[in-house]
């Protein structure tokens, strides 16, 4: 679990094939930037711009992961070199609960539709995203959201886009920075309403 709260930002330095996969799964070298990898051992959980991968090697000042065909299908930003990342260690039981809960098991990608200063001084950003359709359910006003594993809040809906406020402080921390109109992002949305949801459909009182 994590929450969406972003601790450093890394680069993905390699993209190998994943040996004995016949489906084109990819071995990632990340080098971690400013997070401190001291306590991370192998088999840990590090969240990839959102995506819970585990930690399968640690050479040098690097460390591997393995991403699955179907996590490439449903994800974006894990297949390149040199793409920047946000990274977040899973969370302890003992932490503070900063952002949301967060699996790291992303819904879909959405695209990026504005991304523009505002307010008086424009310090802040506004990022505007294209959600799939069968998110929409999930996406409520005020509500949390991930994007590329940063917990944010949603201000405004409107026609299959959703709209949220980026102070400073998230910008220089993650890279969202970084984005454009057209970029593809992964999201992921609170799963309290996917829970909620299932237990509407199991009981009968929610159709599918």
């Amino acid at each position: 679990m994590f929450t969406g709260i972003i601790q450093a930002t890394g680069t993905i330095t390699q993209v190998n094939p994943l040996k004995n996969c016949l489906d084109n799964g990819l071995c990632l070298s990340i080098s971690p930037g400013s997070l401190d990898m001291s306590d991370v051992s192998i088999g840990d959980s590090i969240a990839v711009n959102g995506v819970c991968l585990t930690v399968t090697a640690k050479p040098d000042t690097l460390f591997t992961v393995d991403v699955s065909p179907e996590t490439l299908q449903c994800t974006w930003g894990l297949d390149k070199s040199g793409q920047l990342v946000n990274l977040e260690k899973a969370m302890r039981l003992s932490d503070r609960l900063g952002g949301h809960l967060v699996s790291g098991h992303i819904d879909a990608t959405g695209k990026v539709v504005k991304f523009k200063p505002s307010g008086e001084k424009g310090e802040n950003f506004t990022l505007t995203i294209s959600s799939p359709r069968q998110l929409l359910r999930y996406i409520t006003l005020k509500g949390s959201i991930t994007v590329n594993g940063v917990s944010l809040t949603i201000n405004q809906i409107e026609k299959g886009e959703f709209s949220m406020n980026l102070i400073p402080h998230t910008l220089s921390m993650t890279t969202l920075s970084e984005l454009k109109p057209g970029m593809l992002v992964n999201l992921e949305t609170d799963m309290l309403a996917r829970y909620v949801e299932n237990l509407l459909v199991i009981s009968g009182k929610l159709e599918k």
